[in-house]
């Protein structure tokens, strides 16, 4: 079965999408309707903005949405996924490209979650840190172990897990992993603590808006990010959407579910290999290939 996964935040570059823009009548199409939805000029600041403009959330969220979903446009009849997931944000790219989701829809609710984010992450000031070389049942259980806020926020690959939460609980965190055998832990640079407790004001503002989305059944079963599994039930679909934003990545076990359940090969949509890469160190036999420009 021909698996399709989509990245998330991070994946971000200045330029990303021009070549679908200019060498595609449907690409162009999409993307000047992106600028008229969101009612500032995407396409200009994805195109010829800085990598600082690219890093603001309310623009690196739509701006990976529009890349991902517009190349998978693009692809026409090529484009028949069998399974899809997505990391994160990525996830509405997924919903999109299965059909779950309108494209028009989907960018109404990424740049809604990108603000509300935006909003949790201003309340009070937090962070995230890369923990590298350490199992998972280790850094649960130290997270678990202090008396700030501080969770795992996203499960990558196996030795590889981002912990989320205070300033205060990151630094005690990364002190104790460090010191519990992790290779690194290392601080990352993000506006705040994705996937934790501290994104409950940024979920209950989502929540009302998925709620006022409407859901299609998907094409294909779509992997959530919440419990790892295949879904096609809208309602399902929905609260699972809702729950991310508080709980963690389970990207490690979604892998691992895609796998067993026959995923012959994984198609990265979108800006960067990141994905390819973890998927490679849970199955290094794996096929796996990425789209990331106008195929033409």
């Amino acid at each position: 079965m021909k698996a399709y996964v989509f990245p998330g935040q991070g994946a971000q570059f200045v330029g990303m999408g021009k070549d679908l823009y200019e060498n595609s009548e449907l690409g162009k199409e999409l993307f000047d309707k992106a600028n008229e939805i969101l009612g500032f000029n995407i396409t200009e600041l994805m195109f010829n903005g800085t990598d600082e403009d690219l890093r603001q959330t309310k623009v690196t969220q739509p701006a990976i949405f529009l890349h991902s979903v517009i190349l998978a446009k693009t692809l026409g009849a090529d484009f028949k996924p069998e399974m899809v997931a997505g990391h994160s944000l990525g996830e509405f790219s997924a919903l999109v490209a299965n059909g779950a989701l309108s494209f028009e829809d989907g960018l109404k609710l990424v740049s809604q979650r990108a603000m509300a984010m935006q909003k949790a992450c201003e309340i009070e000031p937090s962070t995230m840190a890369a923990i590298i070389g350490l199992d998972d049942e280790t850094v649960e259980r130290v997270c678990a172990e202090i008396d700030e806020i501080v969770v795992p926020a996203n499960f990558n690959c196996p030795g590889q897990l981002v912990i989320s939460g205070s300033m205060k609980g990151i630094e005690v965190a990364c002190e104790k992993l460090k010191e519990a055998g992790a290779k690194r832990a290392l601080p990352l640079k993000v506006g705040g603590a994705f996937h934790s407790p501290l994104m409950e004001p940024a979920r209950v503002e989502l929540e009302e808006a998925i709620k006022n989305t409407n859901f299609s059944t998907p094409t294909c079963a779509v992997y959530q990010n919440v419990n790892a599994k295949p879904v096609t039930d809208p309602e399902e679909i929905k609260k699972n959407l809702v729950a991310q934003l508080t709980a963690p990545v389970r990207f490690t076990q979604t892998m691992v579910n895609m796998i067993a359940d026959g995923a012959s090969s994984f198609t990265e949509v979108g800006p960067g290999k990141v994905i390819q890469g973890l998927v490679k160190k849970v199955d290094r036999k794996m096929e796996t290939a990425g789209v990331d420009s106008f195929q033409g």
